[in-house]
């Protein structure tokens, strides 16, 4: 019961299929011309694989401790201690997201120079990241402090590889961040409110907006950042390389 109200049980599964393939269909289906047709499938489908083979272990960890538990019914089974449904969740996440980044501008003009200096600005920036995410580890805050450095690393690459070309873009990666991670906190908020997962308050902040932990905005926050900054990376390498190859095909010597 909430607020006197009969919540309808939903199993993760019915979750996935309710609140995360309608807008992931009406993406493919009924939005307008892309400028990167279906958000360039090799970058895609290679995110997806990192997303999960990064993500398994430390979803494990806080399962194993007690950070978070799932509702009774709710998930089909588990390899390890996660479910099914949350591997499926860490494909269909970049799939959500990158059809949402190709409806924006995605290119970039910049060359592919990177000097030391901004690389290493990078790699500072992640490791600052980390150096809050071990301030946070303690019992109280362990879900923030664990998200932090798990994040970290992943952060210091992206910055280091090539923040200037973010920053290029950062009309577009604050668009591509901001509106799934929005829709995703709020259905998150639908399922916590449903008892399909749950958290360990000892583990917590404590702080939520609208009923929402912060650690789980910050989590889709941070995954969503990774998705389209790995994207917006991946694409400025892309399109560097096709205009190399253009370069070399009009100078290449032509048959008589």
């Amino acid at each position: 019961m909430s607020d006197g109200i009969a919540l309808v049980a939903l199993t993760y599964l019915e979750f996935h299929l309710l609140f995360i393939l309608p807008p992931l269909v009406a993406l493919l289906v009924f939005a307008g011309p892309a400028e990167r047709p279906y958000a360039g499938p090799f970058g895609v489908a290679l995110l997806a694989a990192v997303a999960v083979c990064y993500t398994t272990p430390w979803d494990n960890h806080l399962i194993a401790t007690g950070v978070w538990a799932y509702g009774e019914g709710t998930v089909l089974f588990r390899i390890w201690h996660v479910p099914i449904e949350e591997y499926l969740f860490f494909v269909l996440q970049p799939v959500l997201t990158s059809l949402w980044l190709a409806r924006l501008p995605t290119r970039s003009d910049r060359a592919f120079g990177i000097s030391l200096p901004q690389r290493a600005l990078g790699l500072f920036g992640g490791g600052l990241v980390a150096a809050l995410g071990l301030f946070f580890l303690a019992e109280s805050t362990y879900y923030l402090g664990t998200l932090l450095l798990w994040a970290s690393p992943v952060l210091a690459i992206q910055w280091a590889f090539g923040w200037p070309v973010l920053w290029e873009r950062r009309r577009t990666l604050a668009l591509g961040v901001g509106v799934p991670t929005a829709y995703l906190a709020a259905v998150d908020r639908i399922a916590i409110e449903l008892g399909i997962w749950t958290f360990d308050p000892a583990y917590m902040t404590g702080l939520a907006i609208l009923g929402l932990p912060i650690e789980e905005l910050l989590f889709f926050g941070l995954t969503n950042v990774f998705l389209v900054q790995g994207l917006l990376l991946f694409w400025w390498v892309t399109d560097r390389w096709e205009q190399v190859r253009t370069v070399w095909r009009r100078s290449a010597p032509t048959g008589s």
